[in-house]
Formats: structure tokens, sequence, C-alpha cells
């Protein structure tokens, strides 16, 4: 359902936790993939409880929070490959890497564009 009900965000925090995600994912892929165990929490609580609010344009709340439990999913995805001893767990987390690199430099929230398609076409029922 679009999520109107919630206020919007700040851009600067949708920057600021793009940045801290592709910090993360860079610091498994190159250092030590423990790491990967912060994203499925960071994407939990972005996507079933909200984001803080900072400074900066709005933006909407309920794309991001769409995009957050995409994180969630990914994240899970990818540490528990990696808890399995699969070397599978590299694509998601590059997959994330590249989602937050776009989001984080470029303020491309491809999540977000996937959240206004799903609902031009399965419009909510509310």
């Amino acid at each position: 359902m679009l999520r109107f009900d919630i206020p919007p965000v700040f851009s600067n925090v949708i920057r600021w936790e793009a940045f801290l995600v592709f910090c993360i994912c860079l610091i498994a892929l190159f250092v030590t993939p423990w790491v990967l165990l912060i994203l499925p929490v960071q994407g939990f609580i972005k996507g079933f409880f909200g984001h803080h609010k900072w400074q900066g344009h709005k933006e909407n709340a309920g794309a991001k929070m769409f995009a957050a439990k995409i994180l969630f999913i990914a994240g899970s995805v990818a540490s528990t490959l990696f808890l399995m001893g699969s070397t599978r767990w590299q694509v998601p987390c590059t997959a994330v890497l590249i989602f937050a690199f776009m989001e984080w430099a470029f303020s491309f929230c491809a999540a977000c564009y996937v959240y206004g398609a799903w609902y031009r076409f399965f419009p909510s029922k509310g």
C-alpha cells in the first residue's frame, strides 16, 4: 500500500544511509564478510519502523521504506549464504553495493521506481 500516512523523509538521511550501506558492502567484499550481519538489521529497522529526520528536501517515505525492505531481504540472503559457507554471498552484496552507490552518489533510487511501477499496475484497494 502506498504510504501517505507517514511523513516524508529528508533526503540527507537517505544519502547518509546509502553511504553507510555502500561502506558496509565494501568492507564485506574486501575485509570481512561478518559485517554483512549489519545489513538485515539496518534494513529491518528502516523498512518496518521508518527513518530519522534531518534536514534537506523531503522524499516519499513509503518508497524509501520499500527500498529498505529490499535491503533487509538482500542482506538476509547474503548473510545466510555467508554463514552457510557459500561464496555466493558476494552476488547480493555486490548488487546492494551498486544500488547503494547510485543512491548515495546520484540520488537515483531504483527501488523507488519499482515501488511506483508496482502501484501503477496493482493499485491499492484501500
